[in-house]
């Protein structure tokens, strides 16, 4: 993989992302009963990776999920699917004491890395840990070539917080060099939570209750029928998200796709590319572009 020729510093916007808001007193056993993740254990100072799949166990959408206060949470998503997700859970609400909606608008988003985010949170911390400053919360982030990462929200009328200026395109490099995969509207209904690496990143709870799609994720993680995985490559040519990816003995059939990607800053592309695990060591094409798989920031977990 290519080095950047500067640290992974600073902050920028996230406009690509939005927020989902589940507030009422059953706001949390909603979540817990819909998503991977447990919610009805979730600590004040942690928040959660999380799908929500369909009956088979396809990802429909994936949050970073946290509660904001008592019977308020909040999920952040990509704004391509936030619609089309948000009317499909709030279909099963039924008697339950909850509300549903877009809070996109009452929220801003930014990404913090290095410098920027060490100065606001002291200290890096595990993914996913969570820390609250007045009215914003810091979700701290896989890290990308040994730089800290968070993302920040806060009310939409408070000030941004401070940091140099940091490109939104060396922000999705990071996010491509982090190995966590953010599901956009491209790709939903694709993929098992496992076949994007959650299980190893902690995007699924194999001990909670009941969700849609627990029976296949499960069954997939305990009788070893995974024959997908999630690999970090770099490219010579541009990769598409959703571009299929094939190999030079079959030119009809993909072995994989293109999850996430973006330009690296030493040239090329880089991205996270969802393969069959028997094309993990083939010659590897999406179109034009040759790939090159390299190494994942996180160990694969055997052992859940």
């Amino acid at each position: 993989m290519t080095v950047p020729p500067l640290p992974l510093n600073g902050i920028t916007p996230l406009p690509a992302l939005g927020v989902i808001r589940a507030q009422g007193a059953d706001a949390g056993r909603f979540l817990h009963g819909q998503l991977t993740q447990d919610f009805a254990l979730l600590p004040p100072h942690q928040a959660r990776l999380a799908a929500y799949l369909t009956p088979k166990g396809r990802m429909l959408a994936s949050f970073i999920a946290w509660q904001r206060g008592p019977e308020d949470y909040l999920l952040v998503c990509s704004r391509d699917l936030l619609a089309a997700t948000l009317k499909r859970l709030a279909m099963f609400v039924l008697r339950a004491k909850v509300q549903l909606h877009d809070a996109s608008a009452d929220f801003q988003l930014w990404g913090l890395a290095g410098d920027a985010l060490i100065s606001i949170a002291g200290s890096a911390k595990p993914a996913w840990a969570k820390a609250d400053f007045d009215a914003a919360n810091l979700v701290h982030l896989y890290p990308a070539c040994g730089q800290p990462r968070g993302l920040w929200l806060a009310p939409a009328d408070t000030p941004a917080p401070s940091g140099a200026a940091l490109a939104p395109a060396l922000w999705a490099w990071g996010e491509v060099q982090s190995g966590v995969v953010t599901l956009c509207a491209a790709l939903t209904d694709a993929f098992v939570p496992q076949m994007l690496n959650y299980e190893s990143i902690d995007g699924v709870n194999f001990k909670k209750g009941c969700y849609p799609g627990q029976e296949v994720v499960a069954r997939s993680q305990f009788r070893g029928q995974l024959k997908r995985r999630t690999y970090l490559a770099h490219a010579d040519a541009e990769l598409p998200v959703g571009a299929e990816i094939f190999t030079p003995d079959d030119a009809e059939q993909p072995v994989g796709q293109v999850a996430q990607a973006a330009p690296a800053p030493g040239g090329g592309w880089d991205a996270l590319v969802v393969l069959q695990t028997s094309a993990a060591q083939a010659a590897l094409h999406a179109g034009a572009a040759q790939l090159t798989l390299g190494s994942l920031p996180y160990p694969l977990r055997d052992d859940i």
